[in-house]
Parts: C-alpha cells; sequence; structure tokens
C-alpha cells in the first residue's frame, strides 16, 4: 500500500458540534449572504472587493486584518461589499512548498491535518463573529468544503481546478456564489463551461454518498490572466478582454452573467503594486460601458499587514505574505477609498 494512514479524521458533522456556529452568528451569516448574492442577481448595484492575503496563515494576523477591514467597511458599505479573502489551502504548481493552514497551522511545523482542520474553522468562525464580515476561500479539495460550508459567503475554483469534474459538481450543489477562474492558459471557453456545469443540477458521488445537486444560479466567471507556452503572463483584464467575455457569454443561457476580475496573479504578472493601476483600469472601463458596468460585479485583490512576501523562517515579520506578495495594508485603504469614490 503507498499510503500511510496517520490520523482518521473528524466528519463534517462531528467538526461542527465541536466548533459550533451560534444562533446569531446563523442570522449574521444569512444576512450578509443575501447582500452578496443581491449584487449577482443584479438586485443590489453594490461593488465587490474580495480583498486579503495571498495565504492565510496566522490566525492573529488574519483576524488584526479583517478587524480592520471591518472599520474600513463601515465608511463605504452603502457602495461596496468587501469580503475577507481568508485562503486556508494552496495549490503548489510543483507540489512543493506552504499548503496553506490546513495543513500546516504553523509554518514553521510538520504538516498536522488533524490541528489544521480544527484551525481554519475556529479563525473562519471567529472572523464572522467578531467582525461579521463572513468570508471567502478557495474550494481546492471539493470533500473538504463541508467542513465550512455554513461559515463562507464565497467560494472560487481555482485555474488548476477549472477543469476537474468534481469541483464543477461539487459547486453545483452550493448555495453561495462560486467563481470559476480562467485556467493558466487563459483560455476562457474551459471558464464558461465550469460555470454551465455548475448551474445545471447533477447527481454524483460526494464523501462515499450518493447526492443530487440543485444547480448554482450563482456560479459565475474570474479573470485572472493566463500565460502563453513560454510561460509569458498574458493578461485579461483590459477593456477588450472584458468585452471578449461579455460577448461569450452572449452566447450562452448561463443566468446571473457576472464576472470578478483578479487583479493580481498573471493579470499583474505577480508585480503586487501593479494592482492598484489595474484597478483603477477595470473601473475606468466599468464606467466607460454600461454592458461592463452590469457583467463586472467586483474585484480581487491580495493585500495584507505589511507589503511584499518573506520565506518561512522562525524570525518572520507578523502580517507579511509567505506566498505571492501582496499589498500592504496602507496602499489597500486607499485603494479601497478609490474604488468606492469610482465605482
Amino acid at each position: 500500500m503507498a499510503f500511510k494512514i496517520n490520523h482518521e479524521l473528524p466528519s463534517p458533522d462531528v467538526l461542527k458540534e465541536l466548533v459550533p456556529l451560534s444562533e446569531e452568528a446563523k442570522e449574521v451569516k444569512r444576512a450578509r449572504d443575501e447582500e452578496i448574492k443581491d449584487v449577482f442577481t443584479g438586485k443590489s448595484d453594490k461593488f465587490i472587493v474580495i480583498v486579503g492575503p495571498c495565504s492565510a496563515d496566522n490566525p492573529d494576523t488574519v483576524l488584526e486584518y479583517v478587524h480592520r477591514l471591518k472599520d474600513l467597511n463601515e465608511k463605504v458599505n452603502d457602495k461596496l461589499v468587501l469580503i475577507p479573502r481568508v485562503y486556508t489551502n494552496k495549490p503548489r504548481t510543483t507540489g512543493d512548498g506552504y499548503k496553506g493552514m490546513l495543513h500546516q497551522p504553523d509554518p514553521n511545523e510538520n504538516p498536522d491535518l488533524l490541528a489544521g482542520i480544527l484551525a481554519i474553522r475556529k479563525m473562519h468562525l471567529q472572523i464572522l463573529e467578531e467582525t461579521g464580515l463572513s468570508a471567502a476561500d478557495e474550494m481546492l479539495y471539493p470533500s473538504n468544503r463541508d467542513y465550512l460550508d455554513d461559515l463562507l459567503s464565497y467560494e472560487a475554483v481555482g485555474a488548476r481546478s477549472v477543469e476537474n469534474q468534481q469541483h464543477r459538481l461539487v459547486a453545483s450543489g452550493a448555495d453561495i456564489p462560486v467563481g470559476m477562474k480562467n485556467p493558466t492558459s487563459g483560455d476562457l471557453s474551459v471558464m464558461i463551461n465550469s460555470a454551465t456545469a455548475a448551474q445545471h443540477p447533477h447527481n454524483f458521488i460526494h464523501r462515499m454518498y450518493d447526492v443530487e445537486s440543485t444547480g448554482n444560479p450563482l456560479a459565475h466567471t474570474i479573470l485572472r490572466g493566463g500565460v502563453d507556452k513560454f510561460g509569458t503572463a498574458i493578461p485579461n483584464y483590459h477593456y477588450e478582454d472584458l468585452m471578449r467575455l461579455y460577448n461569450e457569454y452572449q452566447k450562452t443561457s448561463l443566468k446571473n452573467p457576472a464576472v470578478i476580475v483578479d487583479c493580481n496573479h498573471y493579470n499583474s504578472g505577480k508585480k503586487y503594486k501593479e494592482q492598484i493601476r489595474i484597478a483603477k483600469e477595470i473601473l475606468h472601463s466599468r464606467n466607460y460601458d454600461p454592458r461592463l458596468k452590469e457583467l463586472v460585479k467586483g474585484l480581487m485583490i491580495e493585500s495584507y499587514l505589511e507589503e511584499g512576501r518573506q520565506d518561512i523562517c522562525e524570525t518572520m515579520i507578523p502580517g507579511k505574505s509567505i506566498t505571492d506578495p501582496c499589498l500592504g495594508w496602507e496602499d489597500t485603504e486607499q485603494l479601497i477609498l478609490e474604488i468606492y469614490e469610482k465605482c
């Protein structure tokens, strides 16, 4: 046998009993879900900003970050919906490197999935209870989403997962918006097909159960740029790219056409400061063309307390990314206030 069994992990139902959601928190989450859903269905003209670190690596600094977002949200919530980006598991292109808090609740210690699933649920719950800002996470492992499905208000399926059938099927059973990123190749048809699959009902195996989904009408697309065959970054946030996606949507019968534009990754060439300029250009395109005003529902921005990135070590700076580089808080706050003025 090629596997060594370390632990039998608790089921999602058991974990939810160990780390329960209070009735008050459930009501806060319900209201947040409705506010976010209304943007995607067109009932609300608010603009979404999904913002936070590349990877949520430390509960204390993530909580501090989200508390700052909460204070900022009070200034902008008549026009913006701020969703903390709290990504607790990270895809690794080569399989090497930090895989997120799910795997390593302490980046300097060995992987511990049992401690990890407890840590990420406690962190998401603390965020919701202390700030009222239910968060976004990535659906990296479809079978794991049940550990957090009562806490999240947004999920993203990443560029390396968007062609995977299980991700599409599980997204079809989610009752919150799920964004499908374009693959690393930048192929828009893959992304559109993934959103189409997620909007349809399915019968499939999930966590060893025979389940049926009703389809998710809030499944949508995320533009994050791509690379050519030589590995050169090809952005897809320009006006022409947004209009190309608009035209692709017109060929479909998808419900609630929508796109979130990721300002980092291959759209920025991983030059994190470029996110500021890119966000402003997207807002300009959106204000220029009413069709894009309707289609582009929000932005995704990578930021943390401190700008840049650092390697994992014993003397890490709290609130500085240990994966991709991020904007610092000062730039983030200024950018969100500019988005508020221009959206």
